[in-house]
């Protein structure tokens, strides 16, 4: 069972999902919260699996309550669930921790696939979300002299998961065990200052990291 919390700051929105994630069996909601600063305090005492996350909220927006979650309860995957459609939130959001970002909008299905591959511990992104990120690489010069000393298999990962790949996948297309695919992300993450996989694609992107296809 995959417990799940909400943060919006509109009634209508929280019964909405809620009534959404009652039709799955191994989904549960088990709180809601009006702004960033509740969602901090419930994630305390309930412990989620999956936090539901809005961005602008009143007391507390969401980008803040995601970057002090990732200090204070990095274990508790959060996934952007927003109306708004910017570049620059996005970004913003997928490097402060997030495992998803999605538009309210989004059909029910895609909404599962990403709580439940959060749950996981992966990240899910859409194909024009991530059509999006990658259409940043190399945008500013600065960033892209940055020197991360990532080796060519680090890389090569790292590019796989700008993909959707799966650690499981990744290993069996590179002919090496799941662990040493696990082991070049966790020096991914150490090299470029980041903790997830989205965040870890939208630094390599910005920094113009990854192969044009």
């Amino acid at each position: 069972m995959i417990k799940i919390l909400i943060a919006d700051d509109h009634l209508l929105i929280r019964q909405g999902l809620r009534l959404i994630l009652e039709t799955e069996p191994d989904l549960e909601l088990i709180g809601e919260a009006a702004d960033g600063k509740e969602a901090l305090n419930l994630c305390k005492k309930l412990k989620p699996d999956v936090v539901l996350m809005d961005l602008r909220m009143p007391n507390m927006d969401g980008l803040t309550a995601i970057e002090e979650l990732r200090v204070e309860q990095p274990e508790i995957a959060v996934v952007i669930l927003t109306t708004f459609n910017e570049d620059e939130l996005m970004f913003r959001g997928l490097h402060a921790g997030a495992r998803g970002y999605l538009l309210k909008d989004t059909d029910r299905s895609t909404l599962f696939d990403t709580i439940r591959a959060a749950a996981r511990g992966e990240t899910l992104l859409k194909p024009e979300i991530m059509a999006r990120v990658l259409s940043q690489t190399g945008r500013s010069k600065s960033e892209t002299t940055m020197p991360f000393n990532l080796t060519d298999r680090e890389l090569e990962v790292l590019n796989f998961v700008a993909r959707g790949e799966r650690s499981k996948e990744i290993a069996a297309t590179l002919g090496i065990s799941e662990r040493t695919v696990k082991a070049h992300l966790a020096n991914v993450y150490e090299k470029l200052g980041v903790d997830s996989r989205a965040a870890a694609i939208a630094v390599a992107a910005q920094r113009g990291m990854f192969k044009k296809q």
